[in-house]
């Protein structure tokens, strides 16, 4: 039956391969409140961790890393994709004010490689340990005529905590509350369809002047976690009255998302420098402003929004971010993201 299956384009055997390659680096996730892990039907973790919280909340997401995958594939560079999932994964709870508990990934191919599994699981191993959030499980797949040969898809699901007290759904946002930015590694896991298209004739290896270093470099930084940015605001004092993660659908789709009724936001975009990449993306391929706003980050990775007499103290707490606009009254017409 093996000998059949494997040759209807499912090898068993590799997939057993890639467990016990990754094992070591998913083990190297768990503290003692993961009582199951890698191997057991379905992750156990003890809620017990939890019992010195007055009201938890549970806050789960799920989201992929997109076409991303193949510029990894095509360079040979996978880990840099576990980093990205996992990290993604983290910020899009992280706006509601959760810390992550434990995640889990799915990967799937045409063809099981067990090294390049193995690769991708150790970067997000590597990722969940810089987080303190355990790889409790995940799924590695192997699907002949579903997925192209060569081609990976990569999905994560993460569950996190936060006390019901402290959760941020932007319900406090009023005119006049200072948006500040903080910066992105690059364009983390979304654009890449339309960036590949303008990169289509370009050897990856390219290095173009502006960017100072090959293309592929760019391109597949890993997306940036701020975990502990958030914690450096909450430890200061800070009152974090929303976030919005600038991930597919810009600035003009994801900031919508937190704000209440009534509120818009004005955006300066001469306040911080573009990198160089989303630039030469819209010089290649003749993109207007309002396109790139929509589809990148632009340099801007998590959007923070607090009181404007916190703005001075949050810009000192984080040194790299960037006021970058104001909360303004929104009358429901125009645009709710007003650039200028």
């Amino acid at each position: 039956m093996t000998g059949a299956y494997r040759r209807a384009g499912v090898d068993i055997d590799a997939g057993n391969r890639a467990v016990e390659l990754m094992r070591a680096a998913v083990r190297s996730t768990y503290g003692p409140e993961v009582l199951a892990g890698i191997g057991a039907f379905g992750g156990l973790y003890d809620a017990a961790c939890l019992c010195h919280a007055r009201a938890p909340v549970l806050v789960a997401s799920t989201d992929g890393v997109g076409t991303k995958t193949r510029i990894a594939v095509a360079a040979g560079r996978l880990e840099g994709l576990g980093e990205d999932i996992v990290n993604h994964c983290i910020n899009d709870i992280l706006v509601q004010g959760a810390r992550p508990l434990f995640f889990l990934d799915y990967v799937a191919m045409a063809k099981l490689d067990p090294q390049a599994v193995a690769r991708i699981v150790a970067g997000a191993a590597h990722a969940c340990r810089a987080a303190g959030c355990a790889l409790l499980g995940g799924e590695t797949a192997e699907m002949p005529g579903v997925y192209a040969p060569g081609e990976i898809d990569l999905v994560g699901t993460i569950v996190g905590w936060v006390e019901r007290e402290h959760l941020i759904d932007g319900s406090a946002v009023t005119a006049g509350d200072a948006v500040i930015g903080l910066p992105s590694s690059g364009l983390h896991t979304n654009g890449y369809s339309l960036a590949r298209h303008v990169f289509a004739d370009v050897p990856l290896d390219t290095v173009y002047p502006e960017l100072g270093r090959p293309l592929v470099e760019v391109l597949l930084e890993p997306h940036r976690s701020y975990l502990s940015d958030l914690e450096a605001l909450w430890a200061a004092g800070v009152e974090v009255r929303a976030m919005a993660h600038i991930t597919g659908g810009g600035f003009t789709e994801n900031i919508p998302r937190v704000l209440p009724a009534g509120v818009g936001v004005r955006l300066h975009n001469d306040a911080w420098k573009v990198p160089a990449i989303f630039r030469l993306i819209q010089q290649r391929g003749a993109i207007d402003d309002c396109e790139m706003f929509r589809v990148f980050n632009m340099g801007i990775g998590m959007v923070v929004i607090v009181p404007s007499a916190q703005a001075s103290r949050t810009l000192q707490t984080l040194p790299d971010a960037r006021a970058i606009g104001e909360a303004v009254p929104w009358n429901g017409r125009g645009p709710r993201v007003a650039l200028s």
